[in-house]
């Protein structure tokens, strides 16, 4: 009989030459374990998705419940589903203004609802993107990927894309009033986690509104609590038109959602009706899990514990082989200076039962985004084994 590997390889698409074939037994809190029990520390949770780690005790309750009520029913934004209501009613809460939501199965889904929205709200063609950013892998979210290492093989791609520099005053000038939106992650991901200057996310506001134009903001990986606030816009005085949201959003269940005020959504509904329309987007188990974690996130103390975890990180992570650490909450980038050795550690890191990770436009960077359940116990004990593999690395030079 062939063994689950050769089952996996033969007959699950694969999206890389060397998958890292961890093959996984189960999952609670920070830890997976594989077959032989093995643990490890997942310290990127599962690249953002596993805010509150694995199988969270409150989230898999609702969804056992939800499970008792009802699955799918039918298309989605036909039938009144409790969870979906009252999922939609309190992300509106806390997001003063933008009081319509529609729910996706996917940060790449929202994406692309976001964009139609924009051009149909607008009735313009053009669309301003960020340099290094990642907004998903369809045909419409790919094209705004630049660089286009990852779309080359699939042109041509979606026309009209204009691409700025993260953080660049010159931006200003690209956005006109041809432009239906302008998208950016409030933080960048890909890029190895570059925050923002205040007074450039600001003016980026700022000439939206004069020129009539979108501010799309994305934070599929920065929101829900992530960077230190519930959405990290929050820390720069802006207000964006349309949000993203999807990976932690969900609390590991498949979700995503473009959110934005009733006045735009509504254009979506009319001439010609059924402007965007999903089979599974919102589907009641995952919008009973991602209302569980909202409503965690929002009675607990996790996101107020961000600031003292990510300060216990940087202590512990000092190190020579250590060039820099871009941080935006418990969200690092370790720069190690050049990508074999981040290879090197990764490998390391996987032996010792840790799980890291890079960025997929910053190769030469760890990436570190645990579940923010994590405790000061787990950080110094993961801290410890990026400690032997830096020296490990360090030492071959």
């Amino acid at each position: 009989m062939s063994s689950q590997r050769a089952l996996f390889l033969q007959h699950v698409a694969q999206t890389s030459p060397a998958p890292l074939g961890l093959e996984i037994k189960s999952a609670r809190g920070v830890f997976l374990y594989d077959q032989n029990d093995k643990p490890y520390l997942d310290l990127i949770a599962g690249i953002g998705v596993s805010c509150l780690g694995h199988r969270h005790p409150r989230v898999q309750a609702a969804v056992e419940a939800q499970l008792q009520q009802y699955w799918h029913t039918l298309v989605y934004g036909e039938y009144i589903l409790s969870p979906q209501v009252a999922l939609a009613t309190l992300l509106a809460a806390h997001l003063p203004g933008l009081d319509a939501v529609y729910f996706t199965n996917s940060g790449t889904e929202a994406t692309e609802g976001a964009l139609k929205l924009a051009k149909r709200f607008t009735g313009r063609p053009n669309i301003v993107a960020a340099k290094h950013a990642y907004h998903g892998s369809t045909h419409g979210a790919a094209s705004l990927m630049n660089p286009t290492y990852f779309t080359d093989a699939y042109y041509p791609m979606l026309p009209g894309i204009r691409h700025i520099e993260f953080n660049n005053d010159a931006a200003l000038e690209q956005i006109d009033h041809t432009t239906a939106a302008v998208i950016i992650e409030t933080v960048q991901a890909e890029w190895g986690i570059r925050a923002p200057r205040p007074a450039w996310i600001q003016a980026i506001r700022q000439r939206c509104t004069e020129t009539g134009t979108l501010l799309i903001l994305d934070e599929i990986q920065a929101g829900y609590g992530r960077t230190g606030t519930l959405f990290a816009f929050e820390q720069f005085g802006i207000q964006p038109d349309v949000l993203l949201l999807a990976k932690g959003f969900g609390g590991g269940m498949p979700i995503g959602a473009f959110v934005a005020p009733q006045a735009i959504m509504q254009v979506l509904s009319h001439d010609p009706v059924l402007g965007h329309i999903s089979t599974f987007g919102g589907h009641p188990v995952c919008a009973a899990a991602a209302l569980e974690t909202l409503k965690i996130l929002l009675e607990t103390d996790l996101i107020q514990q961000v600031p003292a975890k990510r300060d216990l990180f940087l202590e512990l992570l000092q190190h020579p082989a250590v060039h820099e650490i871009r941080h935006a909450g418990l969200w690092m980038a370790v720069d190690l200076g050049s990508g074999e050795k981040v290879r090197e550690v990764i490998a390391v890191c996987l032996e010792k039962g840790l799980i890291t990770d890079w960025f997929l436009f910053n190769d030469w960077s760890l990436r570190i985004a645990p579940p923010l359940t994590i405790t000061e116990e787990e950080i110094r004990w993961a801290c410890g084994v990026l400690q032997e593999a830096f020296s490990l690395v360090k030492s071959e030079e």
